[in-house]
């Protein structure tokens, strides 16, 4: 046997998992596999870098759950590793009276999820947000900021540290479960046997559960976010996370204003249809990925329910006034050109084959291997309390 554990994928996911297995087990021999040639290559080094509270999420729901505890779990890990972080807090912000009555909703949530929540009128938004507009808002105070990518290196290297082997560029081609290992062959020809194997592949997470011989249930759609930059002149305009308050009908939360912990502050991001998974050029395209897109009932379906959602995404995304227009709603001195180019971020959205959006974190299981198919936002929030669940699962349920 070469290793006790397998991990496949370097994300923030994968790569805390890996660290929880050795807490709970240390001395175990644990291996990570990634076929980039470094971490944090994909949606971890490409999203917002907010550590999310847990606003929006239903009640009783894993999100919830594990975002409250991953909230925590991240500051203290950045506080240990001496990686910069922020408390700003975040600011959900109604502009109509329609919006109003689904901001009170969404009070009543934070408080069903326990997370504290400050209502604050019109003016008072405007005391602490003079260039913000709306009738009301939800102040989230315990929201924060972070670069995800230097906590990523952070499990790196603490990773190395309690012995663990980590090899960059090992694509996995096949995966066979045996009686007493998983067996994983990468597409150089190299080959490795582990007891138990966690996938955390993100993007890809349904084609490795089908390599492994697994009905992962659910298609993985790839959604490009598309963001700008303010421009320096606007580098001081807001002292908070600015959001809209979500339409529940919507698969996406919509367009905001986030604070960097580089000091710079990005809108966005849209949600268009990625015609690849791992290319972020605006005209990245794969033939393979597009096809198994076009082609998966589940996504027609997911079309047919959102389309006119999907045109107004799509016009942002090819006019930047348009995309503009949702941002001057609850901030309406910004301008053209006030936006700068920012890179774009994919997010692997699974999808039922009824066209339904899977919202909460999913998982394949079998004798010897668990693969996390779905881990939307708040995954890299919560990405330490997901990885002791998954560590503590493959740990019970199979040694």
């Amino acid at each position: 046997m070469d290793f006790d554990y397998g991990v496949i994928g370097c994300g923030i996911v994968g790569l805390a998992t890996a660290r929880a297995l050795l807490e709970r087990r240390p001395g175990a021999s644990v291996i990570l596999v990634e076929k980039e040639p470094e971490p944090a290559r994909h949606q971890t080094g490409h999203n917002s870098g907010v550590i999310h509270a847990g606003v929006y999420y239903a009640p009783g729901s894993l999100k919830v759950r594990l975002c409250r505890e991953g909230n925590e779990a991240t500051k203290r890990f950045c506080e240990q590793h001496a990686i910069p972080f922020e408390v700003c807090g975040k600011l959900v912000v109604a502009t109509s009276p329609l919006e109003t009555e689904r901001l009170a909703a969404l009070h009543e949530r934070c408080r069903a999820n326990r997370i504290l929540v400050e209502a604050l009128t019109g003016d008072e938004l405007r005391e602490i947000e003079p260039h913000i507009r709306g009738v009301a808002a939800l102040r989230v105070p315990g929201t924060g900021i972070v670069d995800y990518r230097q906590v990523c290196a952070a499990l790196v290297r603490e990773l190395r540290q309690r012995g663990a082997t980590l090899r960059f560029g090992f694509e996995v081609h096949a995966i066979r479960e045996e009686s007493v290992a998983v067996a994983i062959g990468s597409a150089s020809g190299d080959t490795m046997r582990v007891r138990r194997l966690i996938a955390c592949a993100g993007l890809q997470s349904d084609r490795l559960a089908r390599l492994a011989g697994l009905d992962p249930g659910v298609r993985i759609i790839p959604f490009r976010g598309e963001y700008f930059r303010l421009s320096a002149a606007k580098s001081r305009l807001i002292r908070h996370l600015i959001y809209p308050v979500p339409d529940p009908q919507l698969p996406f939360l919509g367009i905001h204003l986030t604070r960097m912990i580089d000091g710079s502050i990005t809108v966005g991001p849209n949600a268009v249809l990625a015609l690849a998974r791992e290319r972020y050029a605006r005209r990245g395209f794969s033939l393979r990925d597009a096809v198994e897109t076009l082609t998966y009932p589940g996504f027609r379906r997911l079309l047919a329910a959102h389309w006119r959602s999907a045109v107004a995404e799509l016009a942002g995304s090819l006019i930047k006034s348009r995309f503009l227009e949702q941002c001057r709603k609850y901030c309406p001195e910004l301008t053209l050109d006030d936006l700068e180019p920012h890179p774009p971020g994919i997010r692997a959205q699974a999808v039922l084959p009824d066209g339904t959006p899977a919202h909460d974190f999913l998982f394949a299981e079998s004798a010897r291997m668990v693969h996390v198919l779905n881990a939307p936002s708040p995954a890299a929030t919560a990405a330490l309390p997901i990885g002791r669940m998954v560590a503590e699962r493959v740990i019970q349920t199979m040694g």
